[in-house]
């Protein structure tokens, strides 16, 4: 035998022993999901987020033909779910649920973040905008933001806005707020939303801005007045609410997101299958009129588009973060 044939035959047997070895590794992609899949959720049951998150584990289940299983890692303002992901397998079986906080604020808040955001994570899909909408005691004379506005600058110093905390949306939004009014209203900071909302139905503090479904109850009963959504266009959830636009602060439009990202490293395959679930389920009716019911606005992005959002939102808000003075430690 010559050394040609035998090497000939050396490369037909070492073919022999790999072919079935990348078939399988094949057929173990192409089975992905085979088992059931881990949405972290960075915060505790019966927030925002979760309730988001159960929506789409609801409505991703019958399409990946596996069960999504929320598991809660709560604390520091979600940094703990987004760590716990970022340190996950990426082999398309940990999930993460994600706000604008931990995508676009914790980055500029938080120095010694252990993770950094989006360079440990393969960003999947933007999942909704959150409008914000803001409120008023009813002590508070002004009937419109117009009247607000005018009303801050007579008494400069003299209002107060309450926050759910130091750094969080219902912080910066405001302050984006008074930059462009030209206002100057004090910050009084809780620890969380519902508080902050008790004492401005209470008269301890005049103003304040959160996610639509905090205060949609309160609105409807009359426990506090809604001046203006801070959406490109009015919320079905508040139809009635109009845009800051539309109330004269031209040009001001602030809105929150969701989305859904896995640990850096995530094959391609598995990405984009996961994305197009997605974004069967955010076109299904039913998810609508559901996160509409929220005050959230379906807005599937690629996961591309998604990635670049999430660079130009972190612009947006670490300047909101440095203009406000917040830091955590």
């Amino acid at each position: 035998m010559t050394l040609f044939s035998t090497r000939r035959a050396r490369l037909a047997l070492a073919a022999m022993v790999l072919t079935p070895l990348a078939l399988a590794a094949g057929a173990a992609q192409a089975a992905w999901p085979d088992k059931p899949i881990r949405m972290v959720v960075g915060f505790p049951p019966g927030g925002p987020v979760d309730t988001h998150a159960r929506i789409l584990s609801e409505k991703l289940q019958p399409i990946l033909g596996q069960t999504v299983v929320l598991d809660y890692k709560a604390g520091a303002a979600g940094n703990i779910g987004s760590d716990n992901v970022a340190k996950a397998a990426p082999d398309g079986y940990t999930l993460l649920i994600a706000n604008t906080g931990q995508m676009a604020i914790n980055g500029s808040l938080y120095p010694k973040l252990p993770y950094g955001m989006p360079k440990d994570f393969a960003p999947v899909a933007r999942t909704a905008l959150i409008p914000l909408v803001m409120v008023v005691n009813n002590n508070v004379p002004a009937r419109n933001l117009k009247e607000f506005i005018a009303y801050a600058k007579a008494n400069p110093g003299k209002l107060n806005f309450a926050s759910g905390g130091n750094g969080g949306i219902s912080h910066l939004m405001p302050e984006m707020f008074k930059q462009a009014s030209g206002t100057f209203i004090v910050h009084i900071p809780y620890k969380g939303s519902a508080p902050a909302l008790t004492d401005v139905m209470g008269g301890q503090a005049q103003m304040m801005a959160d996610s639509i479904p905090l205060f949609t109850q309160h609105i409807k009963a009359g426990k506090v007045r809604a001046l203006a959504v801070t959406s490109g266009k009015r919320s079905p959830a508040l139809p009635d609410v109009p845009t800051m636009e539309e109330s004269g602060l031209k040009g001001f439009e602030v809105v929150g997101f969701y989305g859904v990202l896995a640990p850096a490293g995530t094959p391609k395959e598995i990405v984009d299958k996961l994305s197009g679930a997605l974004r069967t389920v955010l076109a299904d009716p039913d998810t609508k009129a559901k996160l509409e019911a929220q005050g959230a606005e379906p807005a599937w992005q690629s996961p591309e588009a998604f990635a670049a959002t999430i660079v130009s939102e972190q612009k947006r808000w670490g300047q909101a973060v440095k203009v406000s003075g917040a830091k955590i430690d």
